[in-house]
């Protein structure tokens, strides 16, 4: 997901009238029981695989999938609107499941897309769809050994996956003094495997082999027949283990460029808004000696890279006293393997240097998971190994910036780049959010990707985490725009100096099945300015059922589709029965509650927690479930909750027995969220003296 945000994507989406007439032909119930074993999250969709994994543009092809919860699945869905598909058919006309004849338009750009399918749940998770520029293959035979090597050509792609322990060997023909770019892409294509690529001659022996990833720049040094391998680090293999192997030829003096690939959660906070397209210069080499500073002036732009290994970037500048100065620098957040680290120092009159501060790491907004037994932070760091901080300058002088990457001591690739600026304080924000995970007594290690896939009645809570910039200290109030029909979302603000707050996306009971792509963002007045800033999405690109056995791996996704399968209603609706509530500081709020029952639970109680600021240090209290009506009291003494307007609701987990067509009922831990309320809070009356 290189380039700008959102890449042209599709902001909004309306079912045809065709596809709201599929019938389906399942039902889902909830039934009593008692709990044995648990599962956690009901069933979701989930797109787990493409075959192949992208396409070359200007090209029809067909495509196979498969994934989790996939029942009446009707459409193939891309973030791009120039990919399109539609269901394969059968000679007869009828509908061949799970596959697609898929469409890219020749003016389509080489990246990396998002393809999501709706089912008949709703929306489903997202897996990424590459578009190429070079004539696509489809790996269909094992070719585990140097006799059955897949032949290929130069400037191709191949998609295809590993055999379980081991090794993929693809031949071509390349002549001397050629120079090619072989680049097994996997991690940043959503693939689980870690590649290892090895270039070798005619008989298997290897010339170079890459365990890192990344790409290879081979020399070909005679005219002949050349391999290559490739194999996952620990010779793991099967249907999640893809990957799309790239070979094209570099023209002399050519830089090697990296295939696109996703973005990590931490690339949200960056770019800044408003940065240029282009930057100020370039740093120019040798600038690693303290000797050899490139001179700067403060506020700058600069782009380098760490190369060679263990390269010191170093850059000299003047500045006064009293000076406050900003300095950022992305080269994580652009997708690289690297961990930038800034020393600023000063000059002394004898040449001598003092440090005057050294950054680092950007720290999560808020604590993540430490994959404990018990729930402490979700799976998600909003953290990024750049760097953003500031400096002030004590005495007028010479100060250098010295830059370099903690990681970078024996990696010799250029195409590990970074952006550095050093500005004035430029106060702003960005946000990310993500389906909230959820907490239970007996621990939760699960990271699973949730998409927006409603039923009806049911709330759904997205987590919205600010990384502030530059000393902005405001609140932030949330919106989502381009809803369904029968959706309606709700912001819980983020405090001032807070860093999370909660979009609940509300489903009305018989809201209809449907599909729009929506915006979720955040405003907020900086100075005296209103500014609004989009928030980008979240989720995990696999579902981890325990995160003790597999290191979950979030990314941002391009789009933030909301659904509703109209077809099932949450077994659990919680609403107030008053729309607005009043209260005087330093009382106590009573909340009345009703509870719509659509099915059965395990357990007589659910212990709720409060959402909203100035109302989340609220203990938690129980809810009787077989009850159908509840109350919840609020004592805001104890919360110290100022005068002011507030939006809260509650939620907590229960356990019911769902039923997915003909599977037998089990335990089912879902998290069950009331309805909005709104609160005013005033003050209190001070008698006149």
């Amino acid at each position: 997901m290189t380039g700008s945000i959102g890449k042209g994507c599709v902001r909004k989406m309306k079912l045809t009238k065709a596809i709201l007439v599929v019938p389906l032909v399942f039902i889902a119930t909830f039934f009593s029981g008692v709990v044995w074993g648990q599962s956690v999250c009901l069933p979701a969709p989930r797109l787990l695989t493409t075959m192949p994994m992208g396409g070359q543009a200007g090209t029809e092809f067909e495509i196979s999938i498969t994934g989790e919860s996939l029942v009446g699945t009707e459409q193939l869905i891309f973030s791009n609107p120039a990919i399109t598909a539609k269901p394969k058919l059968k000679d007869d006309g009828s509908v061949i499941e799970n596959q697609f004849v898929v469409s890219i338009a020749g003016d389509c750009t080489p990246d990396v897309y998002d393809a999501r399918v709706m089912a008949g749940l709703g929306i489903s998770s997202a897996r990424a769809f590459s578009v190429g520029k070079f004539p696509e293959l489809t790996q269909a035979k094992d070719s585990t050994t140097l006799e059955t090597a897949m032949e290929i050509e130069i400037n191709s792609v191949v998609n295809a996956t590993l055999v379980d322990r081991n090794v993929n060997h693809y031949g071509f023909a390349a002549k001397q003094g050629q120079r090619l770019q072989i680049e097994c892409s996997s991690k940043g294509i959503d693939s689980k495997m870690n590649p290892v690529v090895a270039i070798a001659d005619a008989t298997g022996s290897d010339l170079i082999v890459q365990r890192r990833g990344g790409v290879v720049d081979f020399s070909v040094p005679a005219d002949g027949r050349y391999v290559i391998k490739v194999h996952d680090l620990t010779f793991k293999g099967g249907p999640y283990f893809f990957y799309r192997l790239v070979v094209s030829e570099l023209q002399p003096g050519g830089q090697p460029e990296p295939a696109p690939t996703t973005q990590s959660v931490a690339s949200f906070s960056w770019p800044p808004e408003g940065l240029a397209g282009e930057v100020s210069f370039d740093e120019v080499e040798p600038n690693n000696d303290v000797d050899a500073s490139q001179p700067i002036q403060l506020p700058c732009d600069i782009s380098g890279s760490f190369f060679p290994a263990a390269d010191v970037d170093s850059f000299e500048f003047s500045a006064k006293k009293g000076e406050v100065w900003w300095v950022e620098v992305a080269s994580e957040r652009l997708g690289h393997p690297t961990d930038p680290s800034v020393v600023i120092q000063r000059v002394m009159d004898d040449s001598s240097v003092v440090d005057v501060v050294e950054l680092a790491d950007i720290p999560s907004p808020v604590k993540r998971s430490s994959n404990g037994y018990s729930y402490d932070g979700p799976p998600y760091n909003a953290g990024s190994s750049d760097v953003l901080g500031q400096f002030e300058i004590k005495e007028d002088g010479v100060y250098r910036i010295r830059l370099s990457d903690l990681f970078g001591g024996t990696r010799n690739d250029p195409t590990n780049r970074y952006r550095m600026i050093v500005r004035k304080a430029s106060p702003d924000f960005a946000l990310v959010g993500w389906a909230l995970h959820m907490e239970l007594r007996n621990g939760d290690r699960n990271a699973l990707s949730k998409p927006i896939a409603l039923r009806g009645g049911a709330v759904m809570p997205i987590e919205v985490v600010v990384f502030r910039r530059d000393g902005f200290n405001g609140e932030i109030e949330l919106g989502m725009e381009n809803l369904p029909e029968g959706v309606t979302a709700t912001g819980l603000k983020i405090g001032a100096g807070k860093t999370r707050g909660i979009m609940l996306v509300s489903a009305e009971p018989n809201a209809p099945r449907g599909l729009e792509m929506s915006n979720l963002f955040g405003r907020a007045i900086i100075g005296d300015q209103p500014v609004v800033r989009d928030c980008r999405l979240a989720s995990m690109t696999w579902p981890v059922a325990n995160a003790k056995s597999e290191i979950p791996s979030p990314r941002l996704v391009d789009q933030i589709p909301v659904s509703v399968g109209g077809i099932e209603q949450a077994g659990l609706s919680i609403t107030s029965q008053q729309e607005a509530l009043e209260v005087k500081a330093g009382e106590k709020l009573t909340i009345p509650l009703t509870l719509v029952h659509r099915g059965e639970f395990s357990g007589k109680s659910m212990s709720l927690k409060t959402f909203g600021d100035g109302f989340e240090s609220n203990a938690s209290f129980d809810l009787q479930l077989a009850d159908d009506q509840a109350q919840a009291v609020l004592d805001l003494a104890k919360l110290k909750t100022p005068p002011g307007d507030y939006t809260i609701a509650f939620y907590g987990g229960a356990v019911a027995k769902y039923g997915f067509g003909k599977e037998k009922p089990k335990d089912i831990v879902d998290i069950y969220v009331s309805q909005p309320i709104a609160v005013h809070v005033s003050p209190v009356e001070v008698p006149a003296k």
